[in-house]
């Protein structure tokens, strides 16, 4: 009875550090209110629910979403324009294994099995493009 509990309890303490390693949109606003409260009632709706909208800088973006998980540079006649691009990565059978930021958390020798997944492959979620430091597109993978 004693073991069940005990094990009970570290399932428990694991379940927490790992929910609260999370980035979510309410978690970055905690950390950030003055870039939060800032903004217009209409841009603070759309970041908590981790939506990107036109004209939003890059601070916001990342309210809402987060640090990209690869950024691409652009350089056309027209100027410059940054991706910013936010990934899951899925198993060569289409299992997703992790979401694209949160695997930064870990290092070697730490890394969890799906780390060295051998045909894990990138599955692009939401590209946003800047330009001048303002949003001018947001591609997203349709559910």
């Amino acid at each position: 009875m004693k073991t069940s509990k005990f094990i009970l309890l570290i399932a428990a303490v694991i379940g927490l550090v790992l929910v609260a390693g999370c980035s979510t949109p309410a978690s970055r606003i905690q950390k950030n209110p003055d870039a939060f409260n800032r903004l217009t009632a209409t841009q603070q709706d759309m970041i908590r629910k981790g939506q990107v909208g036109l004209g939003f800088d890059e601070s916001m973006v990342r309210l809402a979403l987060g640090d990209p998980d690869r950024v691409r540079t652009r350089l056309t006649a027209a100027g410059a324009t940054v991706s910013w691009i936010y990934s899951d990565w899925d198993s060569d059978y289409g299992m997703p294994l992790y979401r694209g930021w949160y695997h930064r958390y870990w290092g070697e020798p730490y890394y969890p099995y799906y780390m060295n997944y051998p045909a894990r492959y990138a599955r692009e979620l939401t590209r946003v493009t800047l330009q001048d430091g303002k949003v001018i597109s947001v591609e997203q993978e349709n559910p």
